[in-house]
């Protein structure tokens, strides 16, 4: 392969995604396979810093095209000292959210339309995931997973903009189904894990042949 394989992983907040990535680091690295795991926001210096100010709770009054701004200008800075170099190098890169977090958080979520999908071609320089799990589960469940405490800015927000949220990458889903493949949240973690390693498997075996 030279170009390396792009995979990201989606879901509404408390969807499990975390759990899936680490099963999926276990199984990339018994396999000995070259892997970068990332995240966004996150993933370089810079992007970690941005990070702190989206999520940070007390920053209440921020205005939602500067947190779309924000995410894009972390994801920019991602892509091009992060995910684009280790792609050329042929590795395989594993990122916790990408630009459909963007659209589905910020673009159906805080209701700001395709200006944010537009933001985001610029951010992520042509450079779009080989293959997206996106882990659905109805928001009221997600929500519920997650300790009061332990929310995040975005993690406080009510139910109605959660829901918005979770329609939001039902659209994607809709619309390239052949890049964004869904996996039933309320199953097990040991099911999701099985149906994901299949896809994974089927991906690589592809490519290897091509």
């Amino acid at each position: 392969m030279n170009r390396g394989l792009f995979i990201s992983f989606e879901g509404p907040d408390g969807s499990g995604k975390s759990t899936q990535i680490e099963y999926l680091k276990t199984y990339f690295r018994e396999r000995g396979l070259d892997c970068v795991f990332t995240r966004e926001p996150g993933g370089t210096e810079i992007g970690e810093k941005l990070r702190e100010v989206i999520l940070d709770k007390s920053n209440n009054e921020m205005c939602d095209m500067t947190e779309a701004l924000l995410y894009a200008a972390s994801r920019a800075q991602h892509v091009c000292q992060l995910i684009g170099p280790a792609l050329n190098e042929g590795k395989i890169v594993v990122c916790d959210r990408f630009m459909d977090s963007s659209i589905a958080y910020q673009g159906c979520g805080r209701q700001l339309g395709d200006k944010v999908r537009v933001i985001n071609e610029y951010a992520v320089m042509g450079i779009i995931p080989d293959l997206t799990f996106l882990l659905e589960i109805d928001p009221r469940v997600g929500k519920g997973r997650i300790r009061a405490d332990e929310r995040d800015r975005l993690e406080n927000e009510k139910l109605r903009f959660h829901k918005r949220v979770y329609r939001g990458y039902l659209q994607l889903a809709e619309q390239e189904p052949q890049r964004i493949v869904l996996i039933d949240g309320s199953r097990s973690r040991e099911e999701m894990r099985a149906e994901i390693t299949g896809h994974i498997e089927r991906l690589l075996e592809q490519r290897e042949g091509q």
